[in-house]
């Protein structure tokens, strides 16, 4: 028979057993039907963290919440005027400051897309177009050689071997095809009809026969 002392006795549990034995019992299912899944957990846990930031910049920053408030909204309004101003980024050219794309096209058409750019009143589109078929079309007479990855500053100079008196010209067309490609600038109406005249000259010139480009067989192009 047990005395009295005896029965006032706490039961004494081992802690380390005891808390396994917890652990053992929470974590049946039964205790965690209702607990949120992973992405809802991931989701609470981004927007402490979001909340924890505001709340650290709402304590430094003069005028609590209403302070930082304001301060966004200058930072946006900021950053749209720039954008405003700037317009949208374009992607930078990566390839060299090669006249022609990679489809081959004859000079007549590039005069016809030239044509219809100025038509639209597109006028640096105009001007790349028609100094392709300045070039294209020395090409076709054989007073330049095709050659893939040509500037139009390479053209110009290379042209003006065979066609002296229209140096000034060509290099004064290779500098507003650069203007307009490389150079951010804008082309008018007036820059795109020197272009035309250029070409409508060229195509009656006809080249000393002294500086011509030599064809494959050593003869003289005319």
């Amino acid at each position: 028979m047990l005395s009295r002392a005896d029965a006032d006795v706490p039961v004494d549990t081992p802690r380390i057993p005891a808390r396994e034995a917890a652990e053992r019992e929470l974590s049946k299912p039964m205790y965690h039907e209702n607990d949120p899944n992973l992405l809802q957990r991931t989701l609470d846990r981004f927007w402490e963290w979001v909340g924890g930031i505001f709340d650290t910049a709402s304590t430094v920053t003069p005028g609590g919440v209403l302070g930082m408030v304001v301060i966004l909204l200058v930072v946006v309004a900021l950053v749209g005027a720039l954008w405003w101003r700037l317009g949208t980024p374009r992607p930078t050219p990566t390839t060299s400051d090669s006249l022609f794309g990679d489809r081959p096209r004859s000079a007549a058409e590039h005069r016809t897309a030239a044509e219809a750019h100025a038509a639209a009143s597109r006028w640096n589109e105009a001007v790349q177009e028609r100094m392709r078929a300045v070039v294209r079309s020395l090409e076709e007479r054989t007073l330049l050689e095709p050659r893939p990855g040509r500037t139009a500053d390479e053209a110009a100079a290379e042209a003006g071997r065979s066609l002296p008196a229209h140096t000034a010209e060509l290099r004064a067309a290779a500098r507003s095809f650069d203007d307009v490609t490389y150079g951010g600038r804008t082309a008018d109406q007036r820059a795109y009809q020197r272009l035309k005249d250029l070409d409508r000259v060229l195509e009656r010139t006809k080249p000393q026969l002294s500086s011509a480009v030599r064809g494959p067989a050593g003869g003289t192009a005319e």
